[in-house]
This record gives structure tokens, C-alpha cells and sequence, in this order.
């Protein structure tokens, strides 16, 4: 018979497998977090109650008709219609512009009839040629007592 005792291995916990298994763990809740923040949205909102400007500003207004006709103005000349409704006859009239207006407020006056496919074109229009500051007309709503 044998009486002597066997030796009993040391148990160890090694930590150094369940540290890497901890930072494996939070670098995939780091990377599968998104941090989208749709709440921001940096707008600047018209204000209804204000006073008129003593100096009317240089700007240019393009006006879309309910027919999708485009009238251009700018704050030193008078309105014209242009020869017709393509998004490069827009560009190329835009572009005479720009160099004077860009960074002046470019305001569409669109009528409440207008397809919006005429609306986006001018857009589209505005930002290609280098305005900035595109900015919407519109009316006060008339509240009925």
C-alpha cells in the first residue's frame, strides 16, 4: 500500500485570459454604440415679429410660379423671366450672379402650387453656383376670429 500523498497542483484563476476577454467585450460595445445625435439639428428659425430694415439688403430672389416659370432678381436690376426651365439655363443665369451675391441671402419664392420638382431644381441650382444663405419666402398665415 502506498501512504504517501500525492501532490496537489496550486490552483490558479488567471486573470490575464479574463482581462482580455473583458476588453474584447467593451471594445465591441464601443464600436456597435452609435453615437448619432438626430436631435441637433442646427437650424436658424425666422422670427414672425420684427422690425424692417431701415436699408434693404443686396440679395437675390428667384421666384417659381405654379407653372414651374423661374423669374430671377437680384437686389440692382429688375426681374426677368429666363428662356426656359432647364436646371443649366438656371446654373448659367446663377452664375452671372454669383460672384456679386454669393454670400448674400438667396430667397425662393415658390407659390403654395408649385411642384416641388421646380423648388429642388432651384435649390440644386443655388448650391451648385456657390449661395450660401438659401433662404424660403413666405406669408403670415391669416388667422380667422
Amino acid at each position: 500500500m502506498n501512504f504517501r500523498h500525492k501532490k496537489r497542483e496550486k490552483l490558479d484563476i488567471t486573470l490575464i485570459s479574463m482581462i482580455d476577454v473583458l476588453f474584447v467585450l467593451l471594445l465591441f460595445f464601443m464600436v456597435s454604440t452609435t453615437f448619432n445625435r438626430n436631435t441637433e439639428v442646427k437650424i436658424t428659425l425666422p422670427e414672425a415679429n420684427g422690425s424692417k430694415a431701415q436699408t434693404a439688403p443686396k440679395m437675390v430672389t428667384l421666384t417659381i410660379d405654379e407653372k414651374s416659370n423661374y423669374f430671377l432678381k437680384s437686389s440692382e436690376g429688375a426681374s426677368h423671366a429666363l428662356i426656359n426651365q432647364e436646371l443649366e439655363t438656371l446654373k448659367q443665369e446663377l452664375l452671372k450672379l454669383a460672384d456679386q451675391f454669393k454670400d448674400q441671402p438667396f430667397i425662393i419664392n415658390a407659390d403654395g402650387k408649385t411642384p416641388h420638382q421646380a423648388v429642388i431644381t432651384a435649390l440644386e441650382a443655388a448650391g451648385e453656383t456657390g449661395f450660401n444663405h438659401i433662404t424660403f419666402a413666405a406669408q403670415p398665415s391669416r388667422t380667422q376670429p
